[in-house]
């Protein structure tokens, strides 16, 4: 994938298998984030990810996400961690807040803890550009898991 044939590059690895992920879930929008589960979790298990070795949490809503994921990946028990949401855009500046501040929260604890965490929470204008968007992003975000904590095991 590199340019250089002088520079040793690290591949990503998909195989999930051993590897303990954590997954958590708004129920706000609870269909969208069903369709991205159900992407996500047959993600996994084509990955190698056994389904024990998960752990679904549902919170509120995507404001939410944050405070759980922090503890989870305190807890040290989590090679990586996955983010579900929906935030569809409505009428009013909430949309903006809560789009910027769930992904900025995500991103401190990542960086705070050291624990990757994929960010499936869709934030779009309509109901039927998150339907049209969920399969993809639920199978990405089992493989940005899976990659970043293999990656990270390497580093």
């Amino acid at each position: 994938m590199g340019t250089s044939s002088d520079i040793f590059e690290l591949d990503p690895i998909y195989q999930g298998k051993g590897l303990r992920i954590g997954i958590v879930m708004s129920r706000f929008n609870k269909d969208i984030c069903e369709g991205l589960l159900s992407a996500c979790e047959t993600e996994l298990d084509r990955l190698g990810v056994a389904r024990e070795d998960v752990l679904l949490v549902d919170v509120p809503g995507a404001l939410e996400h944050p405070l759980a994921l922090q503890k989870m990946a305190q807890s040290a028990r989590y090679d990586a961690l996955i983010a579900i949401g929906a935030v569809v855009r409505g009428d009013t500046y909430h949309f903006e807040i809560v789009s910027n501040e769930s992904s900025r929260g995500i991103l401190d604890v990542q960086l705070e803890t050291g624990v990757p965490i994929a960010n499936a929470i869709l934030t779009v204008d309509t109901e039927e550009q998150a339907h049209v968007r969920m399969a993809e992003k639920g199978r990405d975000a089992a493989r940005v898991a899976v990659e970043m904590a293999n990656l990270l095991k390497r580093l």
